[in-house]
């Protein structure tokens, strides 16, 4: 397949073969949410944003296969190292007291284990002094370690805050410091002690939500020694995402970050930033937090990296006394490897610079003659967005793209996120 001539072609979705994978797969899997029933043929031709169905249908991802996919289908970037590496089982190590390698020495070593990836993470992350990377198998891990070890920080704390228009992952205790949409929280116990304050997105200089530098964010009156009702040495952490993704690729105002960062310093609250969706060169920075006034002393990360990764300060991490385990915390050999080779072609490809100018070209293409039912476009790098007049409108155009072959997702109220 030739991405430079590939053209999406795509008959009844699903296809009769999809709907027998579809069927067979259901059978014995706990139900999940779908947003395509689309049943990628993994021997079929993909490359790039194009992938084939199981029906053959050719179609232009624009999903980036739900964001976990930052260089597209089969890129020779990674792949062509990934083929030379004689894949062997167990592929996951379990605990952490085993460790793998390939070769005598970590520093020669042609193909990069967890290890590497570790060190890699460690490099993206100096510029806020960050050292020591926990390694899971999810983005929602990634988050629940990072509420562990602030905790484990801070023995007296017995509260957290979260912002509205939130999205921090599925397990109970993520859900907990989740706050978009009702469907993802119903019907589930909440842990106590979690404090929900508002999020800005206003523009800058044209703020109508209430917040201002002058009179403090709902998170500053609410730690305030002057009438607040939280007593700062008991909040184990803030934690936010610098652009908020499943609420509606919100863009936050710079000042209400500088805002929450300045609170975050002032009491000496660790800042956790959420840069699941966010993070590994989609915004053109490695990581969202890049464009912003804050300084985070936790960073969570998974999707495009592969693997879940909770990153700190040594400090920050609990003690061999009191450590952290997972069955899986030793790493996932292959996931390991590739999140440590996408991080090297991001870097080698000047793929952030990529990022930044296709970005500006996307959004100019999607403002140019918008229609008058197109309410906004905005974005950072190649996290984008389209927001449309009502929800209504943005499902009518997922449907009606997905018909053509163009997957896109929706997110927020009324806005596709690509």
């Amino acid at each position: 397949m030739d991405r430079e001539t590939a053209e999406p072609q795509a008959d009844a979705l699903p296809g009769p073969n999809a709907r027998r994978w579809i069927e067979f797969h259901e059978a014995h899997a706990a139900p999940g949410e779908h947003s395509h029933q689309f049943v990628w043929d993994v021997t079929a031709e993909a490359h790039g944003p194009f992938v084939t169905d199981v029906d053959g249908n050719v179609l232009l991802d624009f999903t980036s296969h739900i964001g976990a996919a930052p260089l597209g289908y089969n890129n020779e970037k990674t792949l062509d190292r990934l083929r030379e590496f004689d894949l062997v089982e167990p592929m996951k190590i379990a605990g952490q007291d085993v460790f793998y390698g390939a070769g005598p020495d970590p520093a020669t070593t042609e193909f990069p284990a967890s290890s590497h990836l570790m060190e890699r993470l460690v490099d993206v992350s100096s510029q806020y002094g960050m050292d020591t990377v926990f390694l899971s198998n999810s983005g929602a891990e990634a988050v629940e370690n990072a509420a562990k070890i602030t905790h484990d920080d801070a023995p007296a704390a017995r509260f957290a805050y979260a912002f509205e228009g939130s999205f921090h992952g599925r397990t109970l205790g993520t859900l907990s410091l989740t706050n978009s949409k009702e469907v993802y929280t119903r019907h589930y116990p909440q842990i106590a002690g979690v404090k929900t304050v508002a999020f800005c997105d206003c523009p800058e200089g044209a703020c109508d939500c209430g917040f201002t530098r002058r009179d403090g964010s709902q998170l500053r009156t609410s730690l305030s020694p002057e009438g607040g009702h939280v007593a700062p040495e008991e909040v184990a952490f803030v934690i936010l995402e610098p652009i908020q993704g499943v609420g509606g690729y919100r863009f936050p105002n710079p000042e209400f970050l500088a805002e929450v960062n300045d609170v975050c310093e002032t009491y000496d609250i660790p800042l956790v930033v959420d840069e699941i969706q966010s993070g590994v060169g989609r915004t053109g920075e490695m990581w969202a937090s890049d464009h912003y006034p804050i300084e985070p002393d936790v960073i969570a990360s998974a999707k495009g990296l592969r693997v879940g990764a909770t990153i700190s300060r040594r400090e920050i991490f609990p003690t061999r006394k009191n450590r952290l385990g997972s069955t899986f915390g030793g790493g996932d050999l292959l996931a390991s490897m590739h999140g440590a080779l996408t991080l090297d072609a991001i870097e080698e490809h000047d793929l952030l610079d990529n990022a930044t100018e296709r970005g500006r070209q996307a959004t100019e293409l999607l403002r140019d003659d918008a229609p008058d039912h197109v309410a906004d476009v905005r974005g950072k790098g190649l996290m984008l967005a389209v927001e449309f007049d009502t929800p209504e409108r943005r499902t009518e155009v997922v449907k009606a793209a997905l018909k053509r072959g163009l997957l896109t997702l929706g997110c927020g109220k009324k806005t596709v996120r690509i």
